[in-house]
């Protein structure tokens, strides 16, 4: 690991020195072209919710933006319709490299890298962008070819501070290894100057600010989920699991799950049937106020060689009494989540539920649910944690209250996913102290309540009873779970804790009733002692939209 990174360090610095001296000698500069702006992730574009997020605001606001990054994940549906959004992928080095011995073939790839991505900023993007955006970390290569294409090309740079890199690499090497503190000086020397730095949190700005001293306009644009992010009602959830079962990623807990016939039914949702005057007399129809939500003897069996119910006679979908808890949590499955103390508290919550429930049913007044814990997300440490996690729920004593779940959804149906769920789980514990995780943002913005992990600047976010609970150990989570889920899915303190959610999040949301399970919640904002909720493009509007107009507005007056 430390040779590769010193590899790395020296051929990037080697390479950025090479290209800076001829592309000064040999570049005639251009003046940038107003309105348009180049947005750097060195990463999955798909999977960068805050860069897309801005994309689209850029798009909206009518700026020719141009995203930069690799494929691989679907984008969302609404950055792909924008007519303003240019993709420009970045492509891998050739798969005969990764055939080459390591010393052959780390260079190149870093040589490839770093070309692709100056490929992009030089040449692809045609005309100097007037901003160039990049998101931080990774810092390295990215911070300070961003730094020397600005200079090259005249371009304002727009730092977008999400972490700090030095600090994620601290967890591999420990912070006083020699290559955390070369990487912890690239990343304050390339860092330090630019147009303008976006913070996630005040802690950061504040800390930043002081420490490196940092030099442009600085201001703080806390995470928020689009305004399409909304509470699901039966219906929305209803079509999810049949969609997520026709593609084969539906959790496949048939022996779990309380019986059900899709498409009428699933193990979280029921339809019902109703008399009508010219189909009463039909003995292939279920009865008025007869649920088809399991396959009964009385409907499966006619089901199977008689015509299904008319259309409509079958009712909107609706929540079944008899249904699990279902949990969501979203991770990278990278060192600074530690997915074991989730596990560890299934487990002390799988004991409880035994011992609580014994000679009571699932749902039973007083006692404790089936829980689905659903996990999403890619990442390093994933095949580790399944294998743990396998071995807890089948192996010599299987969970029986217990199903943990792992899955990939499109970008479409993740905000769904959260909208639809009972309870969020955030183990994020941040490398800095200094960032908020996006997750909790989108759990919010669905009306979903969370559970967190908690650390320094998390009480930017979270408020403790009014929109979660956060914990610092596994028997603390596992408490918490018990105590919200009691008695569910009439469950007293979770319906506390979301209705308080649901009050808290400002006039917009209050009035609308908590039954229709409609209403849009967004993002948060701490000013003061309020707690204010507010959009995506409200929270960018208001804080990046200055920034970027000012001048315009400034050149155009000149130009008239």
């Amino acid at each position: 690991m430390d040779d590769a990174l010193t590899l790395r360090l020296t051929v990037a610095a080697l390479f950025i020195l090479l290209s800076w001296v001829f592309l000064r000698a040999y570049t005639h500069r251009e003046a940038p072209a107003l309105r348009t702006v180049a947005i750097l992730v060195l990463g999955d574009i798909g999977r960068s919710p805050r860069m897309m997020y801005h994309a689209e605001s850029f798009a909206t606001n009518n700026y020719e933006t141009f995203l930069i990054g690799y494929g691989g994940s679907k984008p969302s549906p609404t950055l792909l319709s924008l007519p303003h959004i240019h993709f420009l992928y970045l492509s891998e080095p050739p798969r005969i490299v990764t055939k080459l011995p390591f010393i052959m073939c780390a260079p190149i790839k870093i040589i490839h890298q770093i070309a692709t991505i100056l490929a992009a900023l030089l040449v692809r993007v045609a005309h100097p962008p007037e901003y160039i955006m990049v998101q931080n970390p990774p810092s390295i290569p990215t911070l300070a070819l961003v730094w020397l294409v600005g200079r090259l090309r005249g371009s304002k740079v727009i730092i977008d501070w999400h972490n700090l890199g030095y600090s994620i690499l601290a967890l591999k090497l420990g912070p006083e290894h020699i290559l955390v503190r070369i990487a912890k000086k690239f990343e304050a020397y390339f860092g330090q100057t630019a147009y303008a730095h976006l913070f996630v949190t005040n802690a950061m700005r504040d800390y930043l600010v002081k420490e490196w001293e940092l030099q442009g306009h600085k201001a703080v644009l806390h995470d928020r989920p689009p305004s399409h992010f909304h509470r699901c009602s039966p219906q929305e959830m209803h079509e999810l699991y049949l969609r997520l079962e026709r593609s084969n990623t539906a959790p496949a807990q048939t022996d779990f799950f309380p019986p059900y016939n899709a498409p009428y039914s699933t193990p979280f949702t029921s339809t019902h049937t109703t008399n009508s005057a010219t189909a009463t007399s039909s003995s292939n129809i279920p009865s008025s106020s007869q649920s088809i939500s399991a396959p009964s003897t009385s409907f499966s069996a006619q089901a199977l060689g008689s015509p299904s119910p008319p259309y409509e006679r079958i009712q909107p979908p609706e929540y079944r009494p008899d249904r699990p808890a279902l949990l969501v949590s979203s991770t990278s499955w990278t060192p600074d989540e530690d997915f074991g103390m989730l596990l560890e508290a299934l487990t002390h919550y799988e004991a409880r539920a035994k011992e609580v429930n014994r000679g009571k049913e699932a749902g039973a007044v007083g006692g404790l649910p089936k829980v689905v814990m659903i996990v999403t997300g890619k990442g390093p440490l994933k095949a580790k944690y399944v294998k743990e996690m396998d071995a807890l729920q089948d192996g010599e004593t299987p969970w029986e209250w217990v199903r943990c779940v792992t899955m990939w959804l499109e970008a479409e149906d993740y905000p769904t996913l959260l909208g639809c769920a009972d309870l969020g789980i955030c183990l994020h514990s941040s490398s800095s102290a200094l960032d908020l995780p996006m997750k909790i943002v989108d759990m919010f913005g669905c009306g979903l309540p969370v559970c967190a992990l908690d650390f320094a600047c998390l009480h930017e976010l979270v408020k403790t009873g009014v929109n979660g609970l956060t914990f610092t150990s596994a028997p603390e989570l596992a408490a918490q779970l018990e105590t919200l889920l009691a008695g569910f899915p009439i469950a007293p303190a979770l319906t506390s804790l979301r209705k308080s959610l649901i009050d808290s999040s400002g006039s917009e949301a209050r009035g609308r009733a908590e039954g229709s399970r409609t209403g849009q919640y967004s993002g948060v904002a701490e000013e003061g002692t309020e707690w204010v909720w507010n959009s995506w493009d409200d929270n960018w509007n208001a804080v990046v939209r200055p920034l970027i107009s000012r001048d315009y507005d400034a050149i155009m007056e000149d130009r008239l």
